[in-house]
């Protein structure tokens, strides 16, 4: 199974975290602190982080961008709350999804294969058997197999769910998607799940790879449907 990252100042969700990701096969180290997660990442080398957002000597929201500037694993946020400002930043600054505290053993198991699944090889897009494996749109060149996007011939690093949301877009050019319907499929959240989750990425992701995030030419906002994506 995965190794997972747990950076958590409870002590006593910590351990209970630890004890549930245990029973279902994962190895997990814990940390108490920001520094100590970040130290955590050169010696446990994780497949995944789960990152409580109030830490006691600096904030997650920092540790998820010092994290994003070296590797681009997958990163979970742990809140307490789902409702509030701290969803939206987390994910501006880089997480891959939310969970709200306190969460089900079946509820972080289902969102930690979710988000392995999007950083896995082979994983899209809608039809992924008739695409071409090494594709050229615009400035962008993008390589299905070896999960690599290129601008301008530099290799571009994205997140795991910024790789699979342009994957799955750009499977088919043109075509219009909903919020929802990108939930299901590149987030695989199958409820009406929340739509912060593909807006934060969308806008993650334009700043990678397009010239200009007030005119972006690949991936299109079409108001009061969704998105796609181009040169159209």
């Amino acid at each position: 199974m995965s190794r997972v990252l747990l950076i958590e100042d409870d002590r006593a969700v910590r351990e209970g975290v630890t004890l549930t990701l245990r029973r279902r096969g994962h190895e997990v180290e814990g940390a108490a602190t920001g520094e100590a997660g970040i130290a955590a990442m050169e010696t446990f080398r994780p497949d995944l982080v789960l990152l409580d957002l109030m830490l006691p000597d600096k904030s997650g929201f920092e540790v998820c961008r010092r994290i994003r500037a070296t590797r681009q694993i997958p990163i979970i946020m742990l809140t307490a709350r789902g409702d509030d400002i701290d969803v939206v930043l987390g994910l501006e600054a880089g997480a891959d999804d939310y969970i709200v505290k306190p969460a089900r053993g079946e509820v972080l198991e289902a969102r930690i294969r979710a988000v392995l699944r999007r950083a896995a090889p082979g994983d899209g897009g809608p039809d992924p058997a008739v695409a071409q494996p090494v594709e050229t749109h615009g400035d962008l060149t993008i390589d299905r197999a070896g999960l690599l996007v290129a601008r301008h011939g530099q290799d571009l690093p994205l997140a795991p769910s910024e790789m699979k949301l342009l994957l799955y877009l750009s499977s088919t050019p043109g075509r219009v998607f909903s919020r929802q319907q990108l939930l299901e499929h590149v987030w695989e959240h199958s409820y009406h799940g929340d739509a912060r989750l593909v807006d934060a990425c969308v806008m993650r992701l334009r700043t990678k790879i397009e010239e200009s995030t007030r005119s972006p030419q690949y991936i299109q906002t079409v108001r009061g449907f969704g998105y796609r994506f181009g040169p159209l």
